[in-house]
């Protein structure tokens, strides 16, 4: 959630911002601004220029228009609100020492209210709601005290409890921009003779593909040529140097309407990239491994923590992990992991499932899962994140950007990600032999071809999609895997159309929800294959004929040449036949376009729902 942008080199500032806002808007954000270090007159002093406006970035154009704002160094944010209301004077940057420093700021301080108190003890005033006012002021002092800018925000990062990124600019310091990270991202663009901060890659993307990786409380001071990082004592340390292996073309809609279904189109390719490389011989190969075989060959317990879309894909890593090694495992949401006291020990694996790698919610689950001597392996679709940082194995989703909010292509590359998880414990563990590995390997890889199969096999969702669009409600019915594939199908509804869903498991339709069933209400049913879950299958069509008397009108996703679904459904919507752990790949892609179909027809923006952002970075 929110994006920052900072840039020092021969660029105008402000438009190199303005642009990198514009590709993060992904993020989710309430309200946009900038502050340029502007200068002034021919003896090198400059003056801070800041524009901000609440709602989209279209709105700090109007306020930008007829400004003549110029300069070379300068700072952007996109806000989502957490202290103060989403308006003008909550918005970012937030000004101190008499408009002499400008400060953006992700993420909360949570002893921020004892700062502010004392602050205005002092005398000083305060303009906003938030929280990040705070630490305007604070540098502010610091700076009037005699310390130079990076001592100056070392001194106040000391001082603040929470999770934040900061970057400040100093009219005084017209060539320079400082930033500090602690459980937020960011990260830094290395160009020639300029340099960028991002939350990010996209931020910068288009001119440089050359990073560095900021680690946990760290400092970071650029000018256009160089830059130096400290931690928050001033003790250098050195940063992690990487390349940015996409470019700015996968980050555009690529003639799509909009971004979500361009990402849609892209999961065959995201989940070849994902497994590419995974397999050397009969061997299952991690990105990163800082576990060695004993270590995997000892796990006795495994727990999945995750939030939202990727904790469905952690439902869905239970019953490949359990299948393939017979270790219990256990799916947690993150935000409850660390708060119930789960039992760990040096004999757990903990799987943290993040598409961006910031997840407070899962990096706070990681955290305790360390201090209580468990092993961690984090599945990640962001190089440097925080998350794979913490961990002890990590494991790259490597889907490229995903600008859509509502998860598509990460959530098929989450799949096969802990498919291959689920081989490497198999492996380590020795319930499964070299040439079944191969085997299991070779049906995973054959799934960009199923999705591709699956894509074309759509028009007929496209038009249903419109077609209910009005109802009130649509539940969602699975079994097995296709439980799971439900719930990740009622959140596409909630998250792009603003709708009522519910995904069940359709075994417990008797217990309660078959109450909801009346005349006319879509229920999309998950069908199990009838050659492999036979059983389940003809319970599902005793499932479907319950809702179907009671007057549901039933969409059925079952495999191709299943005529006894054909019989039951309102709806059928055929997918092509696949081992039983892999059907998710494919009968969760009419669930992503019946959702995109029913918010477009609804009017809502499927790239940018309300009140959502990408990446939750505060709990």
């Amino acid at each position: 959630m929110c994006g920052i942008v900072g840039y020092v080199g021969p660029r105008q500032a402000l438009d190199v911002i303005v642009e990198g806002l514009r590709r993060m808007e992904y993020r989710g954000y309430d309200s946009a601004g900038v502050a340029i270090v502007t200068p002034v007159g021919d003896a090198g002093s400059a003056e801070l220029q800041v524009a901000k406006k609440a709602g989209r970035i279209e709105n700090l154009d109007k306020e930008l228009a007829g400004r003549d704002i110029t300069g070379t160094t300068g700072i952007g944010h996109t806000r989502w609100a957490t202290h103060g209301a989403p308006n003008d004077r909550n918005a970012h940057p937030h000004v101190g020492g008499s408009g002499r420093i400008a400060v953006v700021h992700n993420g909360i301080i949570e002893n921020f209210s004892v700062l502010r108190a004392h602050l205005e003890s002092t005398g000083v005033e305060f303009s906003s709601d938030t929280d990040t006012e705070v630490v305007a002021h604070l540098v502010a002092r610091e700076l009037d005290n005699g310390r130079g800018l990076g001592d100056a925000l070392r001194a106040t990062c000391r001082e603040l409890e929470g999770a934040f990124t900061l970057v400040v600019v100093d009219r005084e310091h017209p060539d320079e921009v400082v930033a500090a990270r602690r459980n937020s991202p960011l990260v830094v663009g290395v160009g020639e003779g300029e340099m960028f901060l991002g939350s990010d890659v996209a931020a910068f993307i288009e001119f440089t593909r050359h990073a560095v990786e900021l680690g946990q409380d760290q400092i970071i001071e650029i000018t256009a040529d160089a830059y130096r990082i400290t931690d928050f004592d001033g003790i250098e340390v050195d940063g992690k140097p990487f390349e940015i292996n996409w470019d700015l073309a996968a980050a555009e809609k690529g003639g799509y309407e909009y971004f979500m279904l361009k990402e849609i189109e892209e999961q065959p390719a995201a989940v070849a990239d994902t497994l590419r490389g995974h397999l050397v011989g009969s061997e299952i190969i991690l990105d990163e491994q800082r576990l060695d075989k004993q270590e995997l060959r000892d796990v006795d317990k495994v727990f999945v923590v995750a939030c939202g879309t990727a904790y469905h894909s952690g439902l869905l890593a239970k019953y490949a992990i359990e299948h393939w090694t017979r270790i219990p495992v256990e799916v947690e949401m993150a935000s409850e992991f660390r708060y119930r006291d789960p039992v760990l020990d040096r004999q757990t694996l903990v799987v943290a499932i993040s598409q961006s790698g910031e997840t407070a919610d899962t990096l706070e689950a990681v955290r305790h899962a360390r201090d209580q001597k468990a092993k961690v392996l984090a599945i990640c679709n962001t190089n440097g994140a925080q998350i794979p940082r913490e961990s002890d194995a990590v494991l790259y989703t490597h889907a490229g950007p995903e600008i859509g909010v509502a998860a598509t292509k990460t959530f098929s590359a989450q799949l096969a990600a802990v498919q291959l998880v689920g081989l490497a414990l198999a492996q380590a563990r020795g319930t499964k032999y070299g040439d079944e590995i191969v085997a299991e390997y070779n049906a995973l890889a054959a799934m960009p071809e199923a999705i591709s199969r699956t894509l074309g096999m759509m028009d007929e969702v496209h038009d249903l999609g419109r077609e209910i669009a009005s109802s009130k409600a649509v539940l969602f019915l699975g079994r097995h895997v296709g439980f799971p594939v439900a719930l990740e199908g009622a959140l596409k509804l909630k998250e792009l159309a603003y709708m009522h869903a519910e995904g069940f498991p359709a075994g417990e339709l008797k217990h309660g929800p078959i109450a909801l069933i009346e005349d006319g209400l879509p229920v999309v049913v998950v069908m199990p294959s009838p050659l492999g879950r036979p059983l389940l299958h003809q319970k599902m069509l005793s499932n479907i004929a319950e809702i179907t008397a009671r007057g549901a009108r039933t969409i059925v996703i079952a495999e191709a040449g299943d005529e006894q679904a054909r019989k039951h459904a309102a709806h059928l919507i055929e997918v092509p036949a696949t081992p039983t752990l892999l059907a998710p790949f494919v009968t969760t892609i009419p669930m992503q376009i019946l959702s995109a179909e029913i918010a477009l027809a609804r009017g809502c923006d499927i790239d940018k729902p309300r009140n959502l952002a990408k990446s939750v970075t505060v709990e």
